[in-house]
């Protein structure tokens, strides 16, 4: 405790120094410092510091060098580096000073606890420089008779420190002042040169660790001129078509140097220079001609001189000057070709004649035109055709036969020498052999092997192929000793179609074709599948081949890929020419997934999914369904119309019934104005008293059922069924029982709201008499079915023969609601009965049974007629057998009005318990 407050107190005296007016004179006392101060140290060396304390920090803050420590920009040295000297002196070590940084300091660590710095150093550490190497001087001519001497060396390695550099010349007896280089460090000019006196010229370099010297250049300066270029250049043509003359102006005086010329010449717009041969141009002059140029043609100058022995430096290029040669005749013919159509009759061709224009150095001026001559070869008296032409293509209109056309160019000089092309009636010469392609950069190679004849030229056909539009030809001509070029000018991924012709003297062989790509890729889209036919186990699958712009390449092969929603992918190869694929061994009524892939030399590409859905059944499964199914419907229709054939009397018994012939009806038999037919003389014999017994009439309402029970009323249903049933054939007889004339229909229905108009039905009620304990009865009258009315001549007849009678024609109307009033009431039909006594229990009480109804009713068969007949007699008999006494009812004959005429009429038989409809 007591040193941390010694040492507060020495940082308090040195406060105080610094306030001092010692400090005020710019000197500070400090407690120590490191020796050596700021030292420059070699990059790899050993270095060793010392911090020395002062003896005042020492007695007043008790500090000693066992509390040094070293630092090294803020990082702690180890301190196995640290060695005490004394009391007073600590050193550190550095095996390797590239591990040191800037700066290095001494600090004192009080009580093991604060730390204060004492001093610091800065530390540069760097290499000696080396010796300078390669010096070379240049003497650069700046006007008429300024030179300029300029020195380059190499400095050699980086020293990491301030180094200078310092060009430095001399004569023999004369020391010049040195040239200090600005900016750079590895060249320096000098400005003024003299010439013919050889000059000592080196290089020194100096820094903090040393200084190196280069290797003395002993030199002539005009051994080192390098001299301005020819100015004022100019050219001028001459006569020649193929030359041209330079002249030009040097900058030298020939008395201080003579010079030698380096001329270069291109054409406009090539980039490859030309140069006149040296030796042309070796000796000092000031003008050349140039010769061997191409007519009608601009080249481009340029001109640059040295000194004539060679020693010393080629001045820069001139400044370009241009020229151009005069025209001279067309070197060469255009090269000719031709395109034959004959899609119009093979017997009549439309050809195309087409040409390259010369190139500029062919046609060595302007061409002004071409001469087409058209020679027939195969009729040698057909006239030669001549055109002009100002194109380079011209259509013509030949016979199917064999041509010579001749094409000249013609410019202001002259002609061109002609170019003759042979058109053949047929292609019969042999073809080129082994025709093939091969990229090669931007380039694509047509190579292929001659034929075994002696082949003039080969015609090379390309054009790019397409399927929106026609194949636009381009072509080229060459030797018939060249088997291989370079067409320039292809695109990547697309296709093209490639044709060699080889042409011979006497004819033309046929062309051999092959299509190419300069490069690949895969394709733009992938095809686009569906189905053709999809069966139970099998689907036809059809795509459309890429179209060539898509393809990109050449289609190798295509890949089929379908799969159902869970299973696994199933992948199919298919041959590339192919647009058909069938997959079999599909699972029936399937879901599946298909999409297509076309792949190329350098990828693939994959079209959109399709799904198609497997049918249910097989073909023809369905027709082995259907085909029995129709059988055995066909043959149960063929079973059951023989069988109603069998039974065609039964079946049209309830079909069709049996409607009585109305011309055979026996209704005059029983009607009672005819009783001569039933050998009856009068009426008392018709009826014997007592042959009726327990007859009665009861009027009831037509609504009103309630007084009759479900049983009662049971046989008046049966009757409205068979009345309803009966309407749709009934014929409708009209009159009375007793022959009257025809009347309104009584109908029986509930509803009976309307009267019919149409003339009026009565069945005709049947009167069985029988005979009591096996007595014969006096008359049975039959019952008539029949709804047709009686003919006349049946009804006139019967009148005829009871017209002895004189009693007047008894008419009965029954109507319905009293819809209608009776047209005669004189008496009824049936004459009212009076009572009749129980006298005679022995007499047989004869039944009657009264049917009235409406309109037609459906006819009822004879057996039914029959079984009623006998249930009727069989109830009176057991009526009449029980004793009971049956009167009936008494009937006024006072003919009744219309409003009290009943509703209804129902025939009843004598019962137990009351009447009871029968």
């Amino acid at each position: 405790m007591f040193s941390r407050w010694n040492w507060v107190a020495c940082a308090f005296c040195l406060v105080l120094s610094i306030c001092s007016p010692d400090a005020l004179s710019g000197l500070v006392q400090s407690c120590g410092h490191i020796i050596p101060e700021s030292p420059v140290l070699a990059l790899g060396s050993n270095f060793t510091a010392l911090c020395i304390l002062n003896e005042s920090c020492l007695d007043f803050g008790n500090i000693y060098a066992s509390q040094i420590i070293w630092k090294i920009k803020n990082r702690l040295v180890p301190k196995e580096q640290y060695r005490e000297i004394n009391r007073t002196v600590s050193s550190v070590t550095f095996n390797d000073t590239s591990s040191l940084a800037t700066p290095l300091t001494c600090n004192i660590l009080a009580d093991g606890q604060i730390e204060q710095n004492i001093y610091g150093i800065t530390v540069t550490v760097g290499l000696a420089p080396e010796k300078p190497k390669n010096l070379s001087c240049i003497v650069h001519q700046e006007s008429r008779f300024t030179y300029a001497m300029t020195c380059t060396w190499n400095p050699g390695r980086h020293t990491f420190l301030d180094t200078q550099f310092r060009l430095r010349y001399r004569w023999p007896e004369q020391i010049f002042p040195d040239c200090i280089p600005k900016d750079v460090n590895n060249s320096c000019t000098i400005d003024d040169s003299q010439f013919f006196v050889n000059t000592e010229i080196w290089v020194e370099a100096t820094n903090a660790l040393g200084k190196a010297v280069s290797d003395p250049l002993v030199v002539d300066p005009i051994d080192i001129v390098k001299p301005l270029p020819p100015q004022n250049v100019s050219v001028t043509s001459g006569l020649l078509p193929t030359v041209l003359q330079l002249v030009w102006e040097n900058w030298i005086s020939d008395a201080v140097m003579t010079l030698k010329f380096n001329i270069r010449y291109r054409i406009v717009g090539d980039t490859n220079w030309m140069e006149v041969p040296p030796e042309d141009t070796a000796s000092p002059r000031t003008s050349f001609s140039i010769q061997g140029l191409r007519p009608y043609t601009e080249y481009v100058f340029s001109i640059r001189c040295m000194k004539e022995d060679g020693v010393g430096y080629w001045s820069d290029w001139s400044e370009e000057k241009t020229g151009i040669t005069i025209e001279d005749q067309p070197s060469k013919g255009p090269p000719i070709w031709r395109i034959i159509d004959t899609s119009q009759s093979p017997a009549c061709w439309t050809v195309h004649l087409i040409w390259k224009a010369l190139k500029p150095y062919e046609a060595n001026g302007v061409i002004l035109q071409y001469e087409l001559t058209v020679r027939d070869k195969s009729s040698l008296s057909s006239p030669v055709k001549k055109y002009n032409v100002t194109s380079t293509n011209y259509t013509l209109q030949l016979r199917e036969g064999t041509y010579e056309v001749t094409l000249i160019a013609r410019n202001s000089v002259g002609p061109s020498p002609p170019s003759v092309l042979l058109i053949p009636a047929s292609n019969s010469k042999a073809p080129v052999k082994n025709l093939r392609t091969l990229p090669k950069h931007d380039k694509l190679w047509v190579g292929w092997t001659a034929p075994n004849n002696y082949v003039l030229k080969y015609v090379i056909e390309w054009c790019l192929m397409s399927s929106s539009s026609d194949c636009i030809i381009e072509w080229q001509i060459v030797l018939g000793d060249v088997q291989g070029i370079d067409l320039k000018g292809i695109k990547p991924f697309k296709c093209y179609l490639i044709t060699v012709y080889p042409l011979y003297a006497d004819g033309q062989g046929s062309g051999q074709s092959v299509k190419a790509y300069l490069k690949q890729d895969r394709p733009s889209k992938g095809p686009t599948v569906q189905t053709k036919k999809v069966g139970k186990a099998e689907a036809v699958l059809t795509w459309n081949h890429l179209t060539v712009e898509e393809q990109n390449g050449f289609i190798r092969n295509y890949t089929i890929l379908y799969k159902t929603i869970d299973g696994n992918e199933t992948v199919v190869t298919v041959d590339p020419s192919k647009t058909e694929y069938t997959l079999s061994s599909l699972t029936s009524d399937t879901l599946y997934t298909v999409r297509m892939m076309a792949s190329t030399d350098n990828g693939s590409r994959t079209g959109p999914d399709f799904t198609f859905t497997t049918q249910k059944f097989g073909k023809g499964e369905i027709e082995a369904i259907v085909v029995p199914v129709c059988l055995a419907f066909l043959l149960i229709v063929l079973l059951g119309v023989l069988f109603c054939f069998n039974k065609r009397d039964l079946i049209k018994k309830h079909i069709w019934p049996i409607v009585p012939d109305p011309s055979k009806s026996n209704i005059a038999q029983w009607s009672p104005q005819v009783p001569a037919k039933h050998n009856i003389s009068s009426k008392d014999q018709m009826y014997p008293e007592g042959s009726f017994t327990d007859v009665s009439v009861v009027e009831i309402e037509a609504d009103d059922k309630k007084s009759f029970s479900e049983q009662d009323l049971k046989p008046f249903d049966l009757l409205k069924k068979e009345k309803s049933t009966s309407e749709g054939h009934s014929s409708g007889i009209g009159g009375s029982s007793c022959m009257s004339s025809p009347r309104q229909s009584v109908s029986d229905s509930d509803e009976g709201e309307t009267t019919q108009n149409t003339s009026s039905t009565v069945q005709y009620s049947t009167v069985v008499l029988n005979g009591y304990r096996d007595q014969t009865p006096v008359q049975v009258f039959s019952r008539s079915e029949s709804t047709q009315p009686l003919l006349d001549s049946e009804e006139r007849s019967e009148d005829h023969a009871g017209g002895a009678d004189s009693t007047p024609q008894r008419q009965q109307y029954f109507r319905q609601n009293g819809g209608q009033d009776e047209t005669n009431t004189d008496r009824p039909c049936f004459e009212r009965t009076k009572q009749i006594t129980h006298a005679n229990e022995g007499d047989l009480v004869g039944f009657v049974q009264l049917q009235i109804s409406g309109q037609s009713s459906q006819p009822l068969g004879l057996g039914m007629e029959k079984n009623t007949q006998e249930a009727a007699v069989s109830n009176v008999l057991q009526t009449c057998t029980e004793g009971q006494t049956v009167r009936p009812e008494t009937v006024e004959e006072n003919p009744l009005s219309v409003d009290e005429m009943p509703k209804s009429y129902l025939p009843q038989t004598v019962r137990q318990g009351g009447y009871m409809p029968q």
